[in-house]
């Protein structure tokens, strides 16, 4: 039996299409076939779609790498999970074990590391295989819905939380209000600290969501709300545009002695000095991905409600669908679409 799968099939802008795949087989004994019940699409996603990415994909392939579900069909050698056990997958789908990084748990970092949706078949279909070690439960008042979001919010937790160091009564300014810049702010928020969102004229729609979640929304020019209090500039800065040139405005907001996370990627050259991470002795300080840890206490942030990702939600298509919902991130109108699986 074949099932309707969103497939990125070439390298040119606009190689996705809907095409009939047959359910993958449980060829690894460690592995399980998961029945997806949602999946989120990501920036990532639209970059491959209109070929703007800078990271190298194994077309063809399926895209999609923030999803939920059930087991569907579990490995011989998979002991910890049954048929109908409600769970998320994490995206590092190929590892090396042996990795100095692996060993520590660090296998984010490994750099032979695949992931769902460009390095393995994603999610955006009705079942994918997972290697069980991807895994983690979710929680019955969890909804699906929700729960295909503990990636990107894992992403933003990773970035704000241990790659960060935000105090209660910092002041942070996030730039691109998408769903991982609406997201570090989120968990900057429950840091303690003060958040500002930046985003552009076309962000309208964003940025009022930024607002109803107690953010400062700021179109453009963040100068005059990062040095409004003593002249200096923000404790940090937390870039997720996927361009290079934010990273200047990033220099010229954050204080000295203050820090950097950089977490979109963008490949354009930057054409411009990087002397001022010098001059004010500012740490610039890189962020990718999550691991099993940062899962975990995502999921608990979420089923708990002390994380609440429901405003960010713009929708849910199914599947067929597809390219409404990657036009209304594209376009702004929404800050997340979710895919349904029929």
């Amino acid at each position: 039996m074949e099932f309707l799968s969103v497939v990125n099939y070439d390298a040119k802008k606009g190689s996705v299409e809907l095409r009939k795949l047959s359910k993958p087989l449980l060829t690894d004994a460690d592995a399980v076939i998961m029945e997806v019940r949602n999946v989120g699409v990501c920036g990532s996603d639209l970059h491959q779609w209109t070929s703007s990415h800078s990271w190298p994909v194994n077309y063809p392939v399926v895209l999609g790498h923030e999803f939920s579900g059930v087991v569907h069909e579990v490995g011989s050698n998979v002991k910890n999970w049954k048929k109908g056990d409600r769970v998320v997958s994490e995206t590092a789908a190929i590892i090396d074990m042996n990795n100095p990084l692996s060993k520590v748990g660090l296998y984010n970092l490994d750099p032979t590391r695949k992931g769902f949706g460009y390095g393995v078949n994603g999610a955006m279909t009705k079942y994918v295989c997972v290697p069980a070690r991807c895994l983690h439960s979710i929680p019955d008042q969890l909804s699906f819905e929700i729960a295909c979001l503990t990636e990107p919010c894992s992403v933003a937790y990773n970035a704000v939380v241990n790659n960060a160091a935000i105090k209660p009564g910092d002041r942070v300014i996030v730039i691109g209000p998408g769903t991982i810049g609406m997201l570090c702010g989120l968990v900057a928020q429950l840091c303690g600290a003060e958040v500002a969102i930046v985003g552009l004229d076309s962000d309208v729609a964003r940025l009022q969501t930024a607002r109803e979640y107690g953010l400062t929304a700021i179109v453009g020019d963040a100068g005059n709300w990062a040095k409004e209090l003593d002249g200096m500039g923000v404790d940090c800065v937390i870039d997720t545009a996927g361009i290079s040139i934010t990273l200047q405005n990033a220099m010229n907001w954050v204080r000295p002695n203050g820090q950097i996370i950089k977490v979109g990627w963008g490949p354009q050259p930057m054409g411009f000095s990087l002397d001022p991470i010098v001059q004010k002795n500012v740490r610039l300080q890189g962020s990718f991905s999550h691991n099993w840890p940062v899962w975990e206490k995502v999921i608990r942030l979420l089923a708990t409600g002390r994380l609440d990702v429901s405003k960010l939600i713009g929708g849910v298509w199914p599947l067929e669908e597809w390219e409404e919902a990657f036009l209304k991130m594209k376009n702004g109108e929404v800050i997340k679409s979710v895919l349904r699986p029929e």
